[in-house]
């Protein structure tokens, strides 16, 4: 499971994890003098804010390069790219910051983060053990854009990138230019592109009408492939290591500098291997 109706596990991981930190917090002050439980929430959320702005900056800087060449994708955090130990360090500062003068409330606030942090961290591990457990890169039978027969599961043996797309969505279509950059820098990772629910003639349209010279597109009419990975919208991606297992996933629109990152962290020690190898 990649997502809970529209939205990713890992946004509804974090949401979650807001949640109970507000209450928590104002449970916390409750048991105060003149019980500041209002305060408390309204502090954490403040503390939440700035920590979400730091950990998108943080994260901008560590990937200015790419950041720099669309500045526009500066704004789009559909991407998911934060650099959440900025964002921590930087939520406490406030909470530090604010309480200077009121320190009654530094404790349920701090109580309120914890509680949050610890279930972010529990909603990661059971979704790194969902991901160890998911079925590996499904053996379907799909076709070429000059309607060749190949079985996904074909490119087990190297990282495979896999994005289900299709030319009516218009995130899959912004993205595109990304995954031809990728396939150019990252030979040795198969970026996948499998179209949902189109023919080959419309995908084709699609990529010449663009100039977009992207290897491996691969046809499913059916969009058996969303139903063979339990995705309920595009563009979804999803990071397979060499052996076929699912290590990573993302709903939504990737920029660059999020793609690099996750390159990085799921496939570095692959690559690495496969360098030394050579």
């Amino acid at each position: 499971m990649i997502s809970i109706g529209p939205f990713s596990v890992q946004v509804v991981a974090v949401f979650a994890a807001v949640l109970l930190s507000w209450a928590m917090a104002r449970r916390v002050a409750r048991r105060l003098p003149d019980a500041p439980y209002k305060a408390a929430g309204g502090m954490l959320l403040d503390a939440v804010f700035w920590g979400f702005v730091a950990a998108r900056l943080g994260f901008i800087a560590l990937w200015w390069e790419e950041y720099a060449k669309s500045p526009m994708s500066m704004i789009s955090i559909g991407d998911q790219g934060f650099s959440w130990w900025i964002g921590v360090l930087a939520a406490l500062g406030v909470i530090w910051w604010r309480t200077r003068a009121s320190r009654a409330l530094r404790r349920p606030v701090l109580v309120g983060i914890t509680a949050g942090l610890l279930t972010w961290f529990a909603a990661g591990g059971v979704l790194d053990l969902l991901q160890r457990s998911a079925p590996p890169l499904p053996a379907l039978a799909l076709a070429t854009l000059d309607e060749q027969p190949v079985v996904l599961n074909s490119y087990t043996g190297r990282p495979v990138v896999l994005n289900l797309w299709a030319s009516w969505c218009p995130p899959c279509r912004r993205e595109m230019p990304v995954f031809e950059q990728a396939q150019a820098q990252y030979p040795d990772i198969a970026f996948v592109m499998v179209n949902q629910g189109e023919s080959a003639q419309q995908a084709r349209a699609f990529l010449e009408s663009q100039g977009l010279q992207l290897k491996d597109v691969l046809l499913d009419p059916a969009s058996q492939t969303m139903q063979a990975v339990a995705s309920r919208g595009l563009p979804t991606t999803l990071f397979f290591d060499e052996h076929g297992r699912l290590v990573d996933t993302h709903l939504g629109e990737l920029s660059m500098a999020s793609l690099k990152n996750t390159v990085s962290r799921r496939f570095a020690q692959s690559r690495q291997i496969k360098t030394d190898k050579e």
